[in-house]
């Protein structure tokens, strides 16, 4: 049960991790990517692996370029063997037009199309399956990350921040690989084949075609300037929102029960509107680009028609040229304005690649030891020798703990909020690591462990329970995958929810859905305690595993547990005082340090802090009871 996460927890540290959590979802828009040329490097070297198909992609690309800007030629040369012919008649010097030539130019421009588009599709073909691995690889990676991250990272961060880099993120790099590196491919070849095809008909209109390229190239900068700036603001906005959504709708029951809905709706309403605007920015920038270049490449188209005509009537070219030329500064202003278009989408790109690879790049959990400790059998016997620790280096919160579990005792944690009880738990499991001292499992360093391994010593029952969509039969087998259906069954006979599991529609076949919202909190309580039964540990932590259960199955409940902790190390983290009378020790924490520890009849002799906690409680029932 290593995915323990107890809200009480955020109760016992300091008060900024609690404020940097939230405001994970309101961090600092960067206005663009701080490190461009950071961010491309490494993108590709994680392209690096695929160079080999995206060689052949760009082969394919220069290839249909090629096979797509001579078409232009010859149905010029076409054009010019047709009008020579019907002047030449016209002239009354007979029909001079070469059918023959023209059926064979006509068969070749039809078979330079045919072979651009072929290699046209297995370009875009290779590209899309590219953008799919390469974007399973992405996603493959960040969930592998996230399992590997320290506890903290989460603590740190809105759940919609991560989800926003898993998924909007990666999508955005996934489409900019299958459509804008493609494009930008195309359209940089076809640039380079059409400049070399006008060079070849006329350096003179060339150069006056060429006059715009300076204003287009000006207009580029701005704009993907501009565009970067919107889209980084998009990004954010977006993984503020999906936050949310998510913090929204898995408390959903609490905004209405505290009539939050038009706080809930105020709040989304704010930051869908920065998506909104950061958006309608970003797409007007990104949609902006084509429609002045195709205004400034008419222009150019003028200049060039003019001067073309002018050209043929000088007999310096053929009315052919004229056409053919005229095609490639339509061709040629084209890419011009893909490019833009395509540049300016990268910048969102770049902007996603790089909180992708912030992520990826986070600093990991310390490794496990290379030669990790195994024993056959554990005892079950805790030493904490001198823990130091805080979830802020600036505020410790376990000043000095040491104290000595033996094999088989029942152990209480009792203490006021924020004494740190969670955080011995904590400990034991290294979801943290010690500032300095040491916890021994059987005279061993729980740092020889690997986490893995460690975690499989203990059980976890919490107050906070933690199902996912999938059978009840699954829910109650995970941590036990190797378990049959009879183990689970009996181990839910023995956690008392057998009976009312077989009246669920379906039984233990009965699909819990995402937020196990279609059974009832105690029951929740009861398959986590069912599952930790299964999982038969050495050492078993209990955070009031019975809260959320009536009296009379608590009751039965309190038997089952007493059963399961017969000869195993037992820490129960105890709210109410009067459940945990019968423990073997019990520690009393208050800020950070143990301050009292012996069984319940010593400690109320002493008539110290314990035996003030004990008897508060009953003088609080016993002023209720009078109201």
């Amino acid at each position: 049960m290593s995915d323990y996460n107890d809200n009480n927890s955020h109760k016992e540290q300091d008060s900024s991790i609690s404020d940097s959590w939230m405001g994970g979802m309101n961090e600092g828009v960067a206005d663009k990517a701080k490190d461009v040329k950071k961010t491309v490097l490494k993108l590709m070297h994680y392209l690096a692996p695929h160079k080999v198909a995206i060689t052949v992609v760009i082969i394919f690309a220069i290839v249909s370029t090629v096979f797509s800007v001579i078409g232009p030629r010859v149905m010029g040369r076409v054009t010019t063997i047709l009008v020579d012919g019907i002047v030449a008649h016209w002239m009354g010097t007979g029909l001079l037009t070469d059918f023959r030539q023209m059926g064979t130019l006509t068969l070749i421009l039809i078979g330079l199309y045919i072979i651009s588009a072929i290699t046209g599709f297995f370009q875009e073909f290779i590209m899309a399956r590219l953008s799919v691995k390469v974007t399973y690889n992405l996603r493959q990676q960040i969930s592998e990350k996230m399992h590997r991250l320290p506890i903290n990272y989460f603590d740190t961060r809105s759940q919609g921040e991560i989800m926003s880099r898993m998924i909007n993120d990666v999508d955005m790099i996934s489409q900019t690989l299958s459509g804008n590196l493609t494009q930008l491919i195309t359209s940089g070849t076809t640039l380079i084949g059409v400049l070399v095809m006008m060079l070849s008909i006329s350096w003179l209109m060339t150069v006056a075609s060429l006059i715009v390229i300076p204003v287009s190239m000006l207009i580029m900068v701005v704009v993907m300037k501009k565009s970067q700036i919107y889209f980084s603001e998009q990004q954010k906005a977006m993984g503020e929102l999906s936050g949310i959504v998510e913090e929204t709708y898995s408390s959903h029951n609490i905004v209405r029960a505290y009539n939050g809905e038009q706080d809930a709706a105020d709040k989304f309403l704010e930051v869908n509107s920065r998506v909104r605007k950061s958006g309608r920015k970003a797409q007007f920038m990104a949609n902006i680009v084509e429609p002045i270049f195709n205004m400034v490449g008419n222009l150019g188209y003028v200049l060039v028609a003019v001067l073309g005509g002018f050209l043929v009537v000088q007999r310096v070219i053929t009315i052919g040229d004229v056409q053919a030329f005229i095609q490639y500064v339509q061709t040629f202003t084209q890419p011009l304005g893909e490019i833009g278009a395509a540049g300016n989408m990268l910048q969102g790109t770049i902007a996603a690649a790089e909180r992708v690879f912030e992520f990826l790049d986070e600093e990991e959990e310390t490794s496990d030891p290379i030669s990790s400790a195994v024993k056959e059998h554990y005892d079950g016997r805790i030493s904490f020798q001198n823990v130091r620790f805080g979830y802020n280096p600036d505020k410790i919160i376990l000043h000095d703990f040491s104290s000595e579990v033996y094999p088989g005792q029942k152990v209480a944690i009792v203490g006021p909020t924020g004494a740190g009880k969670t955080t011995v738990v904590k400990l034991l499991m290294r979801f943290y690591e010690l500032n300095s001292g040491k916890i021994l499992i059987d005279g061993i360093d729980s740092t020889e462990f690997s986490r893995d391994r460690l975690r499989d010593i203990f059980g976890m029952v919490l107050q906070d329970t933690w199902l996912y969509n999938d059978t009840v039969m699954e829910n109650i087998r995970y941590g036990s995958p190797d378990a049959t259906d009879e183990e689970v069954i009996v181990a839910c006979k023995a956690a008392y929810c057998h009976n009312f599991i077989k009246t669920l529609p379906g039984g233990y076949n009965m699909v819990l859905n995402e937020e196990a919202s279609n059974i009832s909190q105690g029951q929740k309580q009861l398959f986590t305690i069912a599952r930790v039964i299964l999982k038969n540990p050495a050492v078993l932590i209990l955070d009031e595993a019975t809260s959320s259960i009536d009296t009379r199955t608590e009751v039965l409940i309190q038997g089952a547990m007493k059963k399961l902790m017969q000869g195993r190390t037992s820490f129960v983290i105890a709210h109410r005082l009067s459940t945990i009378r019968d423990a073997d020790v019990i520690f009393v924490m208050k800020d950070g340090d143990i301050i009292e520890q012996g069984c319940h009849e010593d400690l109320m002799k002493e008539n110290g802090f314990y035996a003030d906690l004990y008897n508060s409680q009953f003088d609080i029932i016993e002023e209720e009871v009078a109201k």
